[in-house]
């Protein structure tokens, strides 16, 4: 009897178990629906999340890199300096020092190299002026390694921009983008040849607009660049700034460093300037350059308090050029320039790379603030001489510079009746007697000159040597004797 109760009391025990056991894996099976249902409903948010993400900032730049590495070419320059004359000069400083302070000695030629953005099937290449500037000689090596001379178009010192061709056909050309649409944080490539190694891509991001950093010391120079953290070193200069879409958004010019090499930020040329200048090159020969004859300066708390003005942005008009455009358009000083055709303008770089689009003749719609109250002002925009016509240009081929009239203003500034002005300069005569960017020519042998034509012809019936008075902006009076023996 005492075995069956036991037997039974097992039997029991054994059923109360397997029935819990039963109800155990029930509960733990519904919890682990309900947390793959939840994991499952995660995912599910999850990739539209990451993906909404990878739009706004895509961390694969592949398709831009294959879309432009063939586009950017290399750019060698080579300089033959010649022989220079020391200050010794004799044998007898020869015989007791050594050869390097008598007579002539020969010197090596200076290589230097950057990149280029081919911008046409044909073979016309964007670059940095300072890249070419005083070259003999432009090699142009393509990412498939052909090699081909390159000639000079034409160049501009005030954007450093220059415009070379090659003779060839069927190249990878790249397409503009318009740099106005870059924000601040978006994603950019620097493609290019930095120290020499070809075909380099970088990434970085946009770090800021409208950057004035002054390393541009040409006369007029226009400095608005596009600022990025993508590595930029020696080499690089001249080659392309893209956006994940593989456009051209800038023109790779410069960094900001202490040793000469990256060390965080680098500067492009914004590429709506760049391309304007290359297509003014290309169809003139000369930049169109618009102006609207005012002299400018940012907005400051203390002119801010001067002027009553709500804020610190636009740019303040501190002086009007007489018979400038601004003048003719009623333009005043203390006017508070705001925006240009409907576009915001907050600094000075800012509305000098908006004009610097234009070319003279166009019109622009001003907004300023004068007196407390915005007013428009329609300005037709002219040229440095003053007119609307297109500027061809005075380039002498054996003298070397780009010579126009003198404006109005520096002919009272500096008392001269008549002059002209060096626009622009690169390898010839004028530069070799140490002739400089802005020097105003008064008189070419004793004879003053106030038109490139009167300059040429006096140039034309010179034999030997010319003789050229004149002064620089700040009035400081220079003479400089040319050589024009062998002259080609």
């Amino acid at each position: 009897m005492e075995a069956g109760k036991m037997i039974g009391a097992v039997a029991a025990s054994m059923l109360c178990t397997a029935f819990g056991a039963y109800l155990y894996s029930r509960v733990e099976a519904s919890r682990t629906t309900e947390t793959v249902k939840a994991v499952a409903e995660e995912r599910q948010v999850a990739p539209r999340h990451v993906s909404s993400i990878s739009m706004a900032s895509p961390m694969d730049f592949t398709d831009a890199a294959e879309m432009t590495i063939n586009g950017v070419v290399h750019v060698k320059v080579m300089q033959n300096v010649g022989e220079s004359q020391s200050y010794g000069g004799g044998d007898i400083f020869e015989f007791f020092f050594g050869p390097q302070y008598g007579g002539r000695q020969r010197q090596e030629p200076v290589v230097g190299s950057g990149s280029g953005v081919i911008i046409s099937s044909d073979g016309y290449i964007v670059t940095n002026n300072h890249v070419i500037d005083g070259a003999d000689k432009i090699e142009v090596v393509l990412n498939d390694r052909r090699s081909m001379e390159a000639r000079l178009i034409g160049t501009d010192p005030t954007t450093d921009i220059a415009l070379i061709k090659v003779d060839a056909e069927g190249l990878k050309a790249l397409k503009f983008g318009n740099s106005d649409n870059l924000k601040v944080g978006e994603w950019v490539l620097a493609v290019g040849n930095p120290f020499n190694l070809t075909s380099t891509v970088t990434a970085g991001i946009v770090s800021a607009k409208g950057r004035h950093v002054g390393i541009n010391t040409s006369n007029m120079a226009i400095e608005s660049f596009i600022q990025t953290d993508a590595a930029v070193n020696p080499g690089n200069s001249g080659g392309a700034l893209v956006n994940t879409r593989g456009e051209v958004v800038g023109i790779n010019t410069a960094i900001a460093s202490q040793t000469g090499s990256f060390t965080g930020y680098s500067f492009a040329v914004p590429s709506n300037i760049a391309q304007k200048v290359a297509e003014d090159l290309k169809k003139y020969g000369e930049v169109q350059r618009a102006l609207l004859g005012v002299q400018i300066r940012d907005v400051d708390g203390e002119l801010q308090k001067r002027l009553n003005l709500g804020s610190t942005d636009g740019v303040a008009v501190m002086g009007v050029n007489d018979g400038s455009a601004a003048a003719e358009a009623g333009v005043k000083t203390d006017d508070v320039i705001i925006s240009v055709d409907g576009q915001k303008v907050e600094t000075t770089p800012e509305l000098q790379a908006m004009i610097a689009q234009k070319r003279p003749g166009e019109r622009v719609k001003l907004t300023v603030v004068r007196e407390g109250k915005e007013r428009e002002i329609e300005v037709t925009l002219r040229n440095i001489r003053g007119t609307t016509g297109v500027i061809k240009g005075g380039d002498s081929t054996m003298l070397g510079a780009t010579l126009v009239p003198i404006s109005k203003s520096d002919s009272e500034r500096l008392g001269l009746r008549c002059g002209l002005k060096v626009e622009s300069i690169g390898k010839g005569r004028l530069k070799d007697a140490g002739v400089r960017e802005g020097f105003i020519i008064a008189r070419a042998n004793r004879q003053p000159v106030s038109s490139v034509e009167e300059f040429e012809r006096i140039v034309a019936t010179t034999q030997d040597g010319l003789f050229i008075a004149g002064c620089y902006s700040d009035g400081r009076v220079r003479y400089y004797a040319i050589d024009l023996s062998d002259a080609e």
